[in-house]
């Protein structure tokens, strides 16, 4: 890639930096070499020249006016530089920049190669160009087939350098999406899915929305910013918690075991087991569909059996009472036959949103289990021609998105969910089934887990727990941008991993759709509540209503009249 000769002359090398791919210069530009930006030097490589990209990671000032004129308000720098015989100097103000290498971009790779050629001191270092930044940060171009314009590089002027993801890369590697509360991530989460949904990419996209604040994406559905020259329309599905319904049969006895109440015994987890392996030996080659009733029988059959002694008797009621008050309810989410089917969560141009606000967190986490489950089944039997044309054949691939994921793979606990996860998140690429994970406490989500995500959009991350975390398990963004996390603000990014060629900090662009987690403005409700109009509506709603008297006269019964 060629850089323009237009490109700004920003600095003279210094010299190496402290570690082998790093090196200094000394510049007096102070707004043009904040953390992050891009320079580059040139270097002869072979009969080549080329010219080497490098980051921003430090600076610190050489040379600046004495402290004791410094202090004086009133004494303009001018006037100082003047007296100490600076006058014919721009800037009395010096800076060492150290500088990362990155290398130099390959256009036949699509990525950068670093030829291990240090720069010579002396050597002029560039500020590289919007429009060689635009080329090679991403292999995608913005609205391309694939992409997935998340922003703009935040140490350019907005939309000056725009940053776009590769699909293809974030989908078959994972993403996690990690940030302080009031940071953005939902919002971020929510532009993501509009670029999965735009007619460029047409994804098949399921939401675990714990929070139902994914609901307002229900206006893509007549957006014609995401429409296709060919008709194309994305379409938008949201299963409400009532909605919301489990196939008894999808459950291993694990789940069953762990939605049981607290004071389950070792005896009555024997009891469970046994019947729970007796029923499906019962079903052998017969029909898969079975109910909670149909476990209950094989349960119950125990009393009377070999285990018919008093002690185990009392066990097995207590046993039974433990699962009737799971699952034997009617206004529950388990059912002998319902539950909806993958092609109806799960459809290229579709985007489906499950909402669990309602729903208890054990069986939040059983649903997400059970989903993960069908879904990686059914994509790896279809891509290895085991089914076809049944509800286990879905023939494209998937992504999945899960808001407030340490529920469903929390560190130092071991749920339904998690075991799942990590299965999908290492070997779900081979079978197109991608994880998406946003959290705000990346402290208390399985380290494996979030290692795996291979793409990071990283936002403000103020506490120290999961400061830590995140340099522990993020291979991708250097030190020097995560020790930014804490300044960054509302809508600012660290973005890294295979979904973009390097390391960047990101201005997250404006959504297209409304946002549905806004924090709500407590004083303006307030205020709202007092105004004349709400207040004239509630009068109105509590008015009573007095029925005309009728004109039959009223009789009398002892000294009460009716």
């Amino acid at each position: 890639m060629t850089m323009t000769t237009q490109d700004p002359v920003i600095g003279t090398v210094k010299g190496p930096g402290e570690l082998p791919h790093e090196y200094l210069f000394v510049t007096t530009d102070n707004c043009r070499t904040r953390i992050g930006e891009f320079v580059y030097y040139s270097a002869q490589d072979g009969d080549s020249e080329r010219q080497i990209i490098g980051t921003i990671k430090g600076r610190k000032m050489v040379r600046n006016l004495p402290d004791s004129f410094l202090s004086d308000p009133e004494t303009p720098p001018a006037a100082v530089t003047a007296l100490i015989g600076l006058e014919d100097i721009d800037s009395p103000e010096i800076f060492e920049i150290q500088v990362e290498t990155v290398g130099y971009f390959s256009e036949s790779l699509g990525d950068f190669v670093n030829p291990r050629i240090p720069p010579s001191p002396g050597d002029q270092c560039m500020l590289a160009s919007a429009k060689t930044l635009t080329e090679m940060l991403s292999s995608k171009a913005r609205a391309e087939s694939g992409s997935a314009h998340i922003g703009s590089l935040l140490t350019r002027e907005v939309n000056e350098v725009p940053v776009v993801l590769s699909v293809k890369d974030v989908v078959s590697t994972h993403l996690a999406i990690l940030a302080s509360t009031g940071s953005g991530k939902s919002y971020t989460a929510g532009v993501f899915v509009e670029e999965l949904m735009n007619a460029y990419n047409r994804a098949a996209v399921l939401i675990v929305d714990p929070h139902s604040e994914y609901k307002t994406l229900q206006s893509l559905h007549g957006d014609e910013q995401f429409f296709g020259d060919d008709g194309y329309k994305p379409d938008v599905k949201i299963f409400s918690p009532e909605r919301i319904k489990v196939r008894f049969s999808t459950l291993t006895e694990a789940d069953i075991r762990y939605l049981l109440p607290e004071g389950t015994s070792d005896k009555m987890s024997h009891f469970l087991r046994q019947a729970f392996r007796a029923l499906k030996e019962g079903l052998l080659g017969k029909k898969e569909l079975y109910g909670y009733h149909d476990l209950r029988d094989y349960v119950t059959k125990q009393k009377y059996g070999d285990s018919a002694d008093q002690g185990n008797q009392s066990s097995i009621e207590g046993l039974l009472w433990r699962l009737d008050s799971r699952f034997d309810r009617e206004d529950g989410i388990f059912s002998a036959d319902e539950h909806i089917p993958l092609d109806e969560l799960y459809r290229p141009g579709r985007c489906t949103v499950l909402q669990l606000s309602d729903i208890e967190q054990a069986e939040q986490q059983v649903i997400v289990g059970t989903l993960l489950r069908r879904i990686n089944k059914a994509r790896m039997m279809t891509v290895r021609d085991e089914v076809s044309k049944s509800e286990d054949f879905i023939d494209y691939p998937v992504f999945t998105l899960i808001e407030e994921a340490h529920r469903f793979a929390p560190a130092g606990a071991s749920v339904v969910s998690t075991n799942i996860l990590k299965q999908i998140l290492s070997e779900g690429r081979k079978f197109g089934v991608g994880i998406g994970l946003i959290t705000q406490r990346p402290g208390k989500l399985d380290q494996d887990v979030l290692s795996q995500c291979m793409t990071q959009i990283i936002m403000r991350i103020v506490n120290p727990i999961d400061q830590q975390t995140i340099a522990q398990t993020v291979e991708g963004a250097g030190r020097a941008m995560l020790a930014e996390l804490p300044a960054l603000t509302k809508g600012q990014a660290v973005i890294s991993g295979v979904g973009i060629n390097t390391p960047v900090m990101c201005r997250i662009r404006q959504r297209l759709t409304e946002h549905g987690g806004e924090t709500f403005d407590a004083p303006s409700e307030w205020m709202k509540w007092h105004s004349k109009g709400e207040s004239r509506k509630r009068e109105i709603e509590d008015a009573v209503y007095m029925k005309e008297s009728s004109d039959k006269k009223k009789e009398k019964i002892g000294n009460i009249r009716i």
